[in-house]
């Protein structure tokens, strides 16, 4: 072959594959927060099965103790009710045991009045002896304990505590603030996954095997994901270390929950808003020796608006004032508060819930919502609900894990070293982001941090055995 006839350099270089091409953004992250999603799936899915069985059963219990305990809380109604005082009295004779620390009348006609007693023997300390009257006949119906502001009874208390700390104390309490802080990393992980790959336009039927899993899986997630981002968050305003990290961030912004004075100084005066007090005698003449009785207290509450439910609590000592509460937590909520003197019963403090600061209002709802009260049935619906969708989600993910084997290995992991491909004007930030977020939610923070040091250390590992593997995975 002549030299005319070889091809020229130029030729060549026409026919030069060009460089691959850099990836984008989107590119870059997502074999991150894939693998971020499943291996926080695969670990942390366990405590969030837990929980969301729990709270299935806790939405299901508000119906379950209409049932359970209707002898004690409701009656025939009858044509006139009893003075509060009266009913208090019976209910004392049946139970002398005890201190009286807040009367509840009959919010509606066919109620029951429950009068809770404190410091009772075989009770829990945090818990009260609830005491059921008749308002009609002041027949004493029976006596349960109750736990919490909303009157749970045994049935929902047992559930409430098993879902809060699996009845293992404080110590329990760090399961439900490890699911709390890694929900709404996982759903949210999902949900960008989700809106990555267009899953939404995808027809599930005809799909088969881990493909159909996958889409049912990132259906129910993205149309769940809200819902989950809200109990989340709201199951953190009240955990341990992220719950205290909140709490401290409110009082520095001034918006923690205000309470009304129940101070009562010499000559009438009384103080600004600040701590309700409790009691320490047991009846409606607590406090001072001359006391207008509950049934006044009761009316001046009732006129300054405090329309039921309400809760009376008695002075705690001479100096110190009733407090009557509205209770409602279903919308519209309330929470008004007046303070009134037990030697006048003239009101000496007011507090409306309208004027409570924002981050208190929110806390108030977020908490109510995610407990089931906030909407009523409506919102103990929506919560099974989205307990069930977590469940079929973990069922689903886990599936998934098993068919990334193909009859080969089980559950083969997503490739590390996708943090590797992210380039440094995301990963910095990134990086930057997550450290900041990990001291306000250490259960986030300390478990990703070790997750990141062992992956860091097992892929030292594998690379000096020539073993390495990167992302990206499918």
């Amino acid at each position: 072959m002549s030299v005319a006839s070889q091809p020229r350099p130029a030729d060549e270089s026409r026919h030069t594959p060009p460089p691959p091409a850099r990836p984008s953004a989107w590119g870059s992250l997502r074999p991150l927060i894939l693998r971020l999603h499943f291996y926080a799936g695969v670990f942390v899915a366990p405590f969030l099965f837990v929980a969301a069985v729990s709270g299935f059963l806790y939405a299901c219990s508000f119906q379950a103790e209409k049932i359970l305990y209707a002898h004690e809380t409701t009656v025939p109604v009858g044509s006139s009710e009893l003075p509060v005082a009266q009913q208090v009295s019976a209910a004392r004779a049946a139970h002398p045991e005890g201190t009286v620390s807040a009367v509840r009348p009959a919010p509606e006609p066919g109620t029951t009045t429950r009068v809770l007693l404190s410091g009772v023997p075989g009770v829990d300390a945090d818990h009260k002896l609830a005491v059921f009257v008749d308002p009609y006949t002041a027949e004493v119906r029976g006596a349960l304990e109750q736990y919490g502001s909303t009157g749970a009874l045994p049935l929902r208390t047992w559930i409430d505590e098993f879902h809060r700390d699996l009845h293992l104390g404080q110590t329990g309490r760090l399961y439900s603030e490890f699911a709390a802080s890694w929900l709404w990393v996982i759903a949210g992980g999902g949900l960008v996954l989700w809106f990555g790959r267009r899953r939404a336009r995808r027809r599930i039927r005809g799909a088969t095997g881990r493909r159909r899993t996958l889409s049912l899986h990132g259906t129910v997630g993205a149309w769940a994901a809200a819902g989950l981002f809200v109990l989340s968050a709201t199951g953190l305003t009240w955990s341990t270390y992220a719950g205290a990290t909140i709490g401290d961030v409110r009082e520095a912004l001034g918006q923690t929950t205000p309470t009304v004075s129940a101070a009562v100084a010499p000559g009438g005066e009384h103080a600004g808003h600040g701590t309700a007090g409790g009691n320490t005698d047991g009846g409606p003449s607590a406090g001072p020796s001359a006391d207008v009785g509950l049934d006044t207290v009761l009316a001046a509450a009732r006129a300054e608006g405090l329309s039921d439910p309400v809760e009376i609590v008695p002075p705690a000592d001479s100096s110190s004032a009733y407090v009557v509460q509205q209770i409602q937590r279903s919308w519209p909520v309330k929470q008004d508060a007046v303070a009134v003197d037990p030697a006048t019963g003239e009101v000496t403090d007011v507090l409306r819930f309208a004027d409570h600061p924002l981050l208190a209002k929110m806390s108030r709802w977020g908490i109510d919502a995610h407990t089931g009260t906030l909407f009523g049935i409506a919102n103990q619906i929506v919560l099974a609900a989205l307990a069930l969708s977590l469940v079929l989600l973990i069922g689903w993910g886990y599936r998934m894990w098993w068919k990334r084997g193909r009859g080969s290995a089980f559950g083969r992991p997503i490739p590390r070293g996708a943090w590797q491909e992210v380039p440094p004007y995301l990963l910095v930030p990134l990086m930057a982001a997550i450290a900041v977020l990990g001291c306000f939610v250490p259960l986030l923070g300390i478990p990703l941090a070790a997750f990141l040091a062992v992956d860091i250390v097992l892929g030292e590992i594998a690379h000096r055995r020539g073993k390495r593997t990167y992302a990206p995975a499918g």
